[in-house]
């Protein structure tokens, strides 16, 4: 089951993917419990901990390049039990050539490098392997499109706007606390 609780994670300042994104993003990437799935730009490890519950008989590589998050990537791993995910240090497309084919793909961040990283992705990605974007800017969200539609002989995508708002008591009265919006991108491999 996927939706694990946002405060039962390990958490620093490092972003997390709150729970209503991860559970839109784990369908989207239709995680199979064979798959290998890569996990760029991991953060505290939240998908990455879904996706191996998920992949059961596979292995999820969590890419981080910020120290603090592979330690909570780790930290998480070890609370949740999953023994199929790897933490690697490394700002990808740095260590993506290295990792075995994925069937999916989680981008939660690039560090501006979203070309290069959709590069070694378009060449390694298993035929009809899923890329899922989680892009929080509209620049991300911009590079992705005209990525895609360059390389429309590979992939082919979706794309959804998520406006998340959580009820907060104020008072006697509740009140909409919205969270940012987030555009989530589907690429499927020709």
């Amino acid at each position: 089951m996927i939706g694990i609780e946002d405060e039962a994670f390990i958490r620093s300042d490092v972003p997390m993917t709150k729970q209503e994104i991860r559970v839109l993003t784990l369908v989207k990437a239709r995680i199979l419990p064979g798959d290998i799935v890569w996990d760029i730009g991991a953060g505290t490890g939240s998908i990455s901990v879904e996706a191996a519950r998920l992949a059961t008989k596979g292995h999820v590589y969590a890419v981080e390049r910020n120290p603090e998050g592979i330690r909570l990537i780790r930290a998480n791993a070890e609370k949740f039990a999953v023994t199929n995910l790897t933490a690697i240090e490394s700002e990808a497309p740095e260590g993506l050539d290295v990792l075995p084919a994925p069937d999916a793909v989680i981008i939660g961040g690039s560090g501006r490098r979203l070309d290069p990283v959709l590069d070694i992705i378009a060449a390694r990605l298993k035929t009809g392997g899923r890329v899922i974007l989680n892009c929080i800017t509209i620049q991300t969200l911009a590079s992705c499109l005209a990525y895609m539609r360059a390389h429309k002989d590979i992939f082919h995508y979706e794309a959804i706007q998520v406006q998340i708002s959580r009820l907060e008591a104020v008072g006697p009265y509740d009140m909409a606390r919205a969270l940012n919006p987030i555009h989530i991108v589907t690429c499927w491999k020709n």
